[in-house]
């Protein structure tokens, strides 16, 4: 791992720091379990850490990981959407934007986005229900059950199953753990996202049952080992959470 050291023409400090960030980025890889990828920093040189580091370090989602509304964000498109909220004043625009603010994990901003959109548009389907996912990524559960049960009750389907697991969320979080078992099984049947398995597991132990329970989380930590690179990266805050259940378990 320190085949480039002798070739750094700025001495012994800059070689020191040099390792420090291949080692920075070497663990940052085991971590993630991107194995090609940590086999290459070790190998070779720090511009190999480098690419690392831009390549998937920075892509890495932020503070809402494992919450994520479906669809990429960045900058450059806030500034577009920003235009054309100034010069148009379009509901879908206001909705967009509330939903880069969601991505980054600035709620506040999203919601006083989504409520704009609402005000234009009370009835578009990913308002409603993307201003009930912000609320309930505030602690406000109660606001945003109304807001997530009629997009589910319109459309059992909208964002791919993202709004019912919202909804199970919220039923959990509102102490209706019945509604958010049925709701939790009503994913799972259409969908193997990570999310439901490891909270409908979570309810299973609650009811006390292990067999029912260990079924679901074994299933996420073996579909985890085939998955690509970029979707253990998504789900990997479940499956670590899938895994330390397992742990805990009786055998």
């Amino acid at each position: 791992m320190t085949a480039w050291a002798g070739e750094l023409p700025f001495g012994g400090l800059w070689w020191l720091v040099g390792v420090a960030f291949q080692l920075w980025m070497l663990v940052d890889a085991l971590r993630r379990r991107e194995w090609v990828w940590a086999a290459l920093i070790f190998f070779f040189s720090v511009l190999t850490a480098l690419l690392y580091f831009f390549l998937v370090y920075r892509a890495a989602p932020p503070a809402t990981r494992g919450f994520e509304l479906p669809g990429a964000h960045n900058r450059r498109r806030i500034k577009e959407l920003e235009a054309q909220i100034h010069h148009l004043d379009k509901a879908h625009h206001h909705s967009e934007l509330g939903d880069l603010y969601f991505q980054q994990g600035n709620l506040t901003k999203a919601e006083a986005c989504y409520r704009a959109a609402q005000e234009r548009d009370p009835q578009d389907q990913d308002t409603r229900a993307h201003l009930g996912q912000c609320l309930l990524r505030q602690q406000r559960a109660a606001e945003a059950r109304p807001l997530l049960a009629s997009v589910a009750a319109e459309n059992p389907k909208h964002d791919y199953g993202h709004t019912l697991m919202a909804l199970a969320e919220t039923c959990t979080a509102l102490g209706d753990t019945a509604q958010a078992r049925a709701l939790w099984e009503q994913v799972t049947a259409q969908h193997s996202y990570p999310r439901a398995k490891v909270q409908l597991a979570e309810l299973y132990l609650a009811g006390n049952e292990p067999n029912r329970a260990r079924e679901e989380l074994q299933e996420v930590v073996t579909d985890d080992a085939h998955a690509p690179a970029f979707q253990r990266r998504r789900d990997r805050m479940w499956v670590a959470r899938a895994q330390a259940l397992l742990r805990r378990m009786p055998r």
